[in-house]
């Protein structure tokens, strides 16, 4: 639905010793339709987000949309359209434009499935990182975020002389270090696919000399990962059909132990699983799953749920988190924060 606001200026003025009123009336409308509802479970949210927050539809006709991240000297939103090999970019002030293809398979034969890229983040260098699954790897763009060009170095590929998965999400640590998540949902035959070489679905560190660490594999399919702000906790959501979020104690030396459910969703009904996550400033955790989007407390408190009505992949705050972007199926909305 669409919103008028009609604002009346009344401006006074005094001309020959005579006064008049001149009256105008101008209509500003929203430019975005609107969607879903937004939740409230616990008071502790409202610090957050208003009950009657606007989900807003920026743009849509997509593949399946994934990897939003926000890029501040710009002011402007990347996010992957997996199957069709690209990433995608948006701004308040353009638009929807191409930003690169391909982005997540480089080879000549032609493929199905799901061959661009999923997951993107920045280096300490503002340099574009991605999960690829179409190459299954972690790659960094050699060219600028202004002048972006599918020219990739490899970051990591395998482990242990067998090819990955297909790499899905994954963040950096302070140290340097690149953790990421290596599920099968790149492959064309996913789980069955022939040309599937690990036996398990891992949890991966990447170490700033190059060394490949599987830090976890016993999770069926790990998916989003997020550091807590102090970095002292490592989640890790499992978009299988038993709908769990994990935490991890992580060591001095970067490794991860004491693995635990964090949240069991498996009760909600609604379609979608546990995949993409980010922690906001407050240590809040807003993650994708059953329905769209669930928030929880550091504790693990369910404090509310932005329902989008679809299946919502993953998700990103501006710069000063005055919004968070979902990519949501086919569409890419955003929610205005407190």
């Amino acid at each position: 639905m669409r919103f008028a606001i009609y604002i009346t200026l009344i401006l006074f003025f005094s001309c020959n010793s005579r006064q008049g009123t001149i009256e105008k009336t101008t209509t500003v409308e929203n430019k975005f339709d609107t969607i879903g509802s937004v939740e409230i479970l616990d008071g502790q949210l409202l610090t957050l987000l208003d009950s009657n927050a606007r989900i807003e539809k920026l743009a849509g006709g997509f593949k399946w949309s994934e990897g939003p991240l926000w890029i501040k000297d710009g002011n402007y939103l990347l996010f992957s359209d997996i199957p069709p090999n690209k990433i995608m970019k948006w701004s308040e002030e353009k638009g929807l434009v191409e930003y690169l293809f391909p982005a997540g398979y480089t080879g000549a034969e032609p493929r199905g499935g799901e061959p661009g890229s999923n997951g993107l983040i920045l280096d300490s260098s503002d340099r574009l990182v991605m999960c690829q699954h179409g190459d299954r790897r972690m790659a960094r763009m050699n060219a600028p975020l202004d002048s972006p060009k599918a020219d990739f170095t490899t970051l990591a590929d395998g482990y242990n002389g067998k090819k990955l998965n297909s790499p899905n999400d994954a963040v950096f640590h302070s140290s340097g270090s690149l953790y990421f998540t290596d599920p099968p949902y790149g492959l064309v035959g996913n789980m069955d696919d022939p040309k599937k070489e690990l036996p398990y679905q891992g949890v991966f560190r990447v170490r700033t000399d190059g060394t490949v660490d599987l830090l976890y594999k016993e999770l069926s399919r790990p998916n989003g990962i997020a550091f807590s702000r102090d970095e002292k906790k490592l989640y890790v959501a499992n978009s299988d059909a038993n709908k769990i979020w994990m935490v991890f104690d992580v060591k001095e030396d970067g490794g991860i132990e004491n693995g635990k459910v964090f949240f069991d969703a498996s009760v909600y009904p609604e379609p979608g699983a546990p995949d993409g996550m980010k922690v906001h400033s407050s240590g809040t955790i807003f993650a994708t799953g059953p329905g769209g989007v669930m928030i929880f407390s550091p504790e693990a408190k369910l404090l509310g749920r932005i329902n989008t009505g679809d299946l919502c992949s993953n998700l990103a705050f501006d710069t000063n988190e005055d919004y968070l972007y979902v990519t949501s199926n086919g569409n890419l909305v955003r929610v205005k924060m407190k």
